[in-house]
């Protein structure tokens, strides 16, 4: 009787440290390991890091915040870019360039002195951007416009415009072949295009997701990772737009990344969190957990030499009375609180 109870015993602990080695291995690990506050006023979208010269620049209302990736001090400005969205790096020319919301616009700037070159006119309202190895183009995705320009960041000029034939016009993500994937928020729907004849290829629905924002990619296995607003991270086959799965994530959600060092897409939710998918396999997709960061730090960037992400938010105070103008106000937020927060599994 003494060695049944003995073995029982043994088997409930040997069940017990399974159960808890399964809970740590499905465990993302990731934590916050530094938050700083940049202060000034105004809002922020987009965050870019040039892993190379080890920068991370941050979009901030009429400025662009340039920060050491490392040490979160503050290198410098890229200043008089009115209603800044998004930031892309060009490390073999030199040259970064930005989205400006507010005057329909791009700004181009050196990489050393963070001065500008030149601007380039873009369509309506340009948001994402993004640049493709493959054409050595630079991809901006205007929001409003529902348009691609096309831009030769060393030369400084707009090589063309595709109509997108749809509205809402959100992130892109390139295959490096010469394929451009990008999100039309208002028609739930993945636009592919060629990168150098600017013509389109496919679209392809989301369903069951609704209303896409952020796009990431596996180049490896041909998967798309788009995040919706209803709280779904919906996966595609990248060849042919085929649903493969479908994954719960935060609510409010504006960004998504993939590494592929870890296999892990992770998702920026405004609700105030991150959530990481695990790629277990190119069919199988598990979300391993849900990480805290803060209220509004709903875009993403992935340093790809640390494998760490960055997100920025700031503190809300009151929300004002809704008006006629303004039926749907946001929070104010507060001065001098402007943060960066930087997540990573070690």
């Amino acid at each position: 009787m003494k060695n049944s109870l003995n073995n029982l015993l043994f088997l409930a602990l040997a069940i017990s440290f399974l159960s808890i080695a399964k809970l740590q291995a499905q465990s993302s690990g990731f934590h916050l390991i530094k938050k700083t506050v940049i202060g000034g006023e105004g809002g922020w979208d987009y965050l870019t890091v040039d892993a190379e010269n080890r920068r991370l620049y941050i979009s901030h209302s009429t400025q662009v915040e340039v920060l050491n990736v490392d040490t979160h001090e503050k290198v410098g400005v890229i200043s008089n870019t009115q209603g800044v969205h998004g930031i892309a790096i060009v490390s073999k020319a030199g040259r970064g360039i930005t989205t400006n919301g507010k005057t329909n616009t791009a700004t181009i700037f050196d990489l050393k002195t963070l001065k500008t070159i030149t601007e380039v006119p873009t369509g309506k309202n340009p948001d994402a951007l993004l640049y493709d190895n493959f054409s050595n183009r630079v991809f901006i995705f205007n929001h409003s416009g529902g348009s691609v320009t096309a831009v030769d960041i060393k030369e400084g000029k707009v090589l063309g415009t595709l109509d997108l034939s749809g509205e809402g016009v959100e992130a892109g993500v390139s295959d490096e072949k010469g394929t451009i994937f990008v999100n039309l928020e208002d028609n739930s729907e993945i636009v592919s295009f060629d990168a150098k004849t600017l013509t389109v290829k496919n679209r392809w629905k989301v369903t069951p997701g609704e209303e896409p924002t952020g796009l990431a990619l596996d180049t490896k296995t041909h998967r798309l990772f788009t995040v919706c607003h209803n709280e779904l991270m919906m996966i595609l086959d990248s060849d042919n737009g085929k649903v493969i799965a479908q994954v719960p994530i935060g609510k409010r959600v504006d960004g998504v990344v993939f590494d592929p060092a870890s296999n892990v897409a992770i998702s920026s939710n405004g609700e105030g969190s991150i959530t990481i998918v695990k790629e277990v396999s190119a069919n199988e997709f598990k979300a391993l957990e849900t990480v805290k960061t803060e209220v509004g730090a709903r875009t993403i960037t992935l340093d790809s030499k640390t494998h760490h992400v960055f997100v920025s938010s700031a503190q809300y105070g009151e929300t004002p009375a809704a008006t006629t103008e303004n039926p749907h106000p946001r929070p104010s937020v507060v001065p001098g609180t402007f943060m960066v927060l930087e997540y990573g599994a070690h």
